[in-house]
């Protein structure tokens, strides 16, 4: 009888324990809604591939600046492997188990290496965070984020970073001397997809 009593407790506490994370992340998701907008989806024209795929750890989004404020809404608190490309036109992150995540040229503010993030802390400029403006959609304003990525290998976080920052660089030379692009340019950080 006793056995059986404590059998009884043990799931209560496990069934209690679920319960309350369930809830935790339905309020999050909720309350996050209505601050940042839902993601664009990826173009049907990506361009060429500037750098990528790399493995990677997908560890969050989180409002700019705090990076304890996890952002619950639209899957993106949802940690999950994810292959990550550099494409002419942004950033695609291919997660497994969760919607892809799509970060267009146009709203990437910044690309860094930071220790960690929202429950995540590697140290030592372990992971690699894109600060982008998801863009305005269904009536919320855009929201400033910080999107980090623990790399697979440790080599590729800066070579990730740094293909960012050329695909930014490319892009304000782009914007500034129109008549200057060359659609065969070879990038420097470019790889094979595996």
């Amino acid at each position: 009888m006793k056995i059986l009593s404590i059998a009884l407790l043990v799931v209560l506490a496990v069934f209690l324990v679920l319960f309350v994370t369930l809830i935790g992340r339905r309020r999050l998701a909720q309350r996050t809604t209505t601050v940042v907008p839902v993601p664009p989806s990826p173009t049907e024209t990506l361009g060429d591939v500037r750098f990528g795929p790399v493995e990677a750890v997908y560890v969050s989004t989180t409002l700019h600046g705090d990076w304890l404020a996890r952002v619950g809404a639209h899957g993106l608190g949802d940690r999950s492997h994810a292959a990550v490309t550099v494409h002419d036109s942004g950033v695609l992150i291919e997660r497994d188990g969760a919607d892809d995540l799509w970060v267009p040229v146009e709203t990437i503010r910044s690309a860094g290496l930071a220790p960690g993030m929202a429950g995540k802390y590697v140290g030592t400029d372990g992971l690699v965070v894109l600060t982008w403006a998801v863009p305005e959609a269904d009536g919320v304003a855009p929201a400033l984020v910080d999107t980090g990525l623990r790399t697979r290998r440790a080599e590729d976080r800066g070579a990730l970073v740094d293909a960012v920052h050329h695909l930014l660089a490319a892009t304000q030379q782009t914007q500034q001397h129109p008549e200057q692009q060359h659609p065969h340019q070879q990038y420097p950080h470019q790889q094979e997809a595996r």
